[in-house]
């Protein structure tokens, strides 16, 4: 009777190891499996970035147990704010990338598998959104193989750090794992074949060139080109055009109480449309070329009458250009203007 208890027994213990060897090396998700898995999904990116959905992230993050044998280190991404320049979203994207095909580049072996870039789109993964409890953007974070909740926020970029774009994050990655990310490699600005290119067309270009100078007859030797750089310029500096493109200011706004209208006016002095610049540039722009005529075309007209009745439609349309802007700028800040006619006159 002890023999077969004992015999029971072994069989027993042999029947549960089987079992156990048997689920480890049938289980597809084993770690080797999802190790291999992205390594294979990163190869088919160019950049060495992963999309992954819902699914992935439940695949990759959620059912695999902690510690995992990599780190993930996700970018959140939505193509609807695409349009919203402020989030540098599309650049920040590239940038991610330039990271991971940096990364890539400069590690092999054991040390390139422990991390991998990723990214989830808002309208193909809302769920992992919710998970990870991301609201805003732009967002990265980090998900080491010890993370087991989602909503950890420890692995999180500071906004901060979105400054210095690609090198900032190169700089988060080696500090949070330990992984040497190296000198950030960009592209260069042209490649080999346009270097070619232009180099050819330099060297064949340049005896003409030469000729044309010699004789007088490039470009900057065309004072059609000077005036009309001088008129450019008159009217960049006087429309606000810097204001505009320092703050980033728009063209015009949507009416709030009616929508299919738009405002070019904005009333207060806290703000001024790229519109309001470039129309009251063109006012000032009218008046400095009525001046620059009259003073270098018209004095060489040797008619008086032609004189004079060029002068008074000169005085007419500078009056009426120098009161429009002072009714606007008087409409806009409410800053009272002395007329600049004579007293005695009113």
């Amino acid at each position: 009777m002890a023999i077969s208890k004992e015999l029971l027994s072994l069989l027993l213990l042999v029947f549960y190891l089987s079992s156990i060897a048997s689920s480890s090396f049938s289980d597809p998700d084993s770690d080797s499996d999802l190790t291999n898995e992205l390594v294979s999904l990163r190869s088919n990116s160019e950049s060495g970035v992963i999309h992954l959905d819902d699914h992935g992230i439940s695949k990759f993050l959620i059912s695999s147990p902690t510690p995992r044998p990599y780190s993930i280190l996700v970018f959140f991404d939505a193509t609807q704010l695409h349009s919203k320049t402020e989030l540098r979203l599309q650049e920040l994207r590239r940038e991610f990338g330039l990271v991971s095909a940096t990364f890539l580049a400069n590690n092999n072996g054991s040390d390139l598998n422990k991390l991998f870039f990723c990214e989830i789109e808002f309208s193909r993964s809302q769920s992992s959104f919710q998970r990870f409890g991301v609201n805003a953007l732009p967002h990265i974070r980090l998900v080491t193989g010890s993370t087991s909740k989602l909503s950890d926020e420890s692995g999180q970029m500071d906004q901060s750090d979105f400054a210095r774009l690609a090198e900032s994050m190169a700089e988060f990655v080696e500090q949070r794992t330990k992984l040497t990310v190296g000198p950030i490699q960009r592209p260069p600005f042209l490649s080999k074949a346009q270097i070619s290119v232009i180099v050819a067309m330099i060297v064949i270009a340049t005896p003409f060139v030469i000729k044309r100078i010699l004789k007088g007859e490039t470009l900057l030797h065309d004072h059609r080109l000077w005036l009309s750089g001088a008129i450019f310029i008159y009217f960049f500096s006087v429309a606000g055009t810097m204001h505009n493109i320092i703050r980033k200011m728009p063209m015009f706004l949507q009416d709030r109480n009616d929508p299919n209208k738009l405002v070019f006016f904005y009333q207060g002095s806290g703000m001024q449309l790229g519109a309001e610049g470039f129309a009251v540039g063109f006012l000032y722009t009218v008046v400095g070329l009525l001046l620059a005529f009259v003073t270098n075309v018209l004095v060489r007209v040797r008619n008086l009458n032609v004189q004079r009745l060029v002068m008074l439609v000169a005085l007419v349309v500078s009056s009426w250009a120098v009161k429009q802007v002072v009714y606007l700028d008087n409409w806009k800040t409410g800053y009272g203007i002395h007329a600049y006619w004579p007293s005695s006159w009113q």
